[in-house]
């Protein structure tokens, strides 16, 4: 394993403080945060790859851009259900909820599995990254198939009935995902779009045009 200190020091040393009001106007929790760009920090990751051992104990320092760096150096597959639960009932913010599952958890050997499971969950950033897991798999896992998507529909309606922000953009990003894995997957989410568009739900109807815009529109 490198060595902890020596990697914070040099996230330290990366560190811009005037980004951190930015980061915050969209929504980031700062308040663990040293303003260093995803761009330096996936430089900082680039010589630590697949070291499982340092991912533990970088997200243990709880530091914002430390928790990014962990989901860019561990290795896929040494990352335990235990460790995926612990780490997302962590997420404080949206983009380390994103930067997480899409650099670390859609990769791993249970990524279908837990997302299913969260997407019934009821803690919000939980929820969140059930969806974002459906929708990072949906764009990487090629190997996929059809069959793979299917329970995602019904997951997605259940889901899009939560009123809370968060969770509405992952449910709209998961069903535009899976629409544009192919033709007969984006048949299938149309449909769902238009189904979900008749609901009382505001966060549904929401959902709907937001995918039926970009669904509709695609050659």
């Amino acid at each position: 394993m490198a060595h902890l200190d020596t990697i914070l020091a040099q996230l330290r040393r990366l560190a811009r403080p005037s980004n951190l009001p930015n980061m915050a106007h969209f929504g980031i929790d700062t308040s663990a945060a040293l303003g260093v760009s995803i761009p330096d920090v996936r430089r900082v990751a680039r010589p630590h790859r697949g070291d499982h051992a340092l991912a533990l104990a970088l997200w243990e320092t709880g530091i914002h851009e430390a928790r990014i760096l962990a989901s860019l150096v561990d290795d896929p597959s040494q990352v335990t259900a235990s460790q995926m639960n612990a780490w997302a009932l962590d997420f404080r913010s949206w983009d380390l909820c994103d930067q997480v599952c899409n650099n670390l958890f859609n990769r791993t050997p249970r990524a279908w599995h837990t997302a299913r499971a969260w997407s019934t969950r009821q803690e919000e950033f939980v929820r969140r990254a059930g969806f974002v897991l459906i929708a990072t798999l949906a764009v990487h896992d090629k190997a996929a198939t059809d069959d793979h998507f299917t329970p995602c529909f019904e997951l997605i309606r259940r889901g899009a009935v939560d009123e809370r922000h968060l969770v509405k953009k992952a449910v709209s990003w998961a069903l535009r995902q899976i629409g544009k894995r192919n033709a007969t997957l984006r048949t299938r989410a149309i449909a769902t779009a238009r189904d979900l568009a008749a609901l009382e739900s505001k966060a549904a109807r929401w959902i709907a045009r937001d995918a039926l815009r970009e669904l509709m529109n695609r050659d």
